[in-house]
């Protein structure tokens, strides 16, 4: 009797531990999505890029002013930043750091081109 019950406590001890283990790599999952994950899915990220495409190639100055108006709305809607899926805006191979209309001029052609995020999670 007393080896029945010392292998019903080894049999519960292993099984504890399984059940410890698997909920330990489950958790470790959880964060790594977490962590790999924008929060967006791919139908997301899609539609978000697609607001953008309309002004890629060459455009004219009264067109740019308009995408850096659109890119200061999609930077300030708190959904997007959130998510990481903020736009920056680069002129003349410069990195704006503020992202403002004044250096555009209407009369001027513009060529624009996007750049997108190699992140493939």
């Amino acid at each position: 009797m007393e080896n029945a019950s010392k292998a019903l406590i080894i049999a519960g001890a292993i099984l504890l531990s399984i059940l410890l283990i698997s909920l330990g790599i489950m958790i470790f999952n959880q964060a790594q999505d977490t962590v790999n994950n924008s929060g967006m899915s791919q139908a997301e990220i899609s539609t978000f890029n697609n607001q953008f495409l309309k002004y890629e190639g060459s455009q004219k100055g009264s067109v740019v002013k308009s995408m850096i108006n659109e890119v200061i709305a999609s930077n300030s809607d708190s959904n997007h930043s959130s998510n990481g899926a903020t736009v920056t805006v680069t002129l003349n191979g410069t990195k704006m750091s503020t992202i403002t209309t004044s250096g555009i001029s209407t009369s001027k052609t513009y060529t624009i081109e996007l750049e997108y995020n190699k992140r493939t999670s």
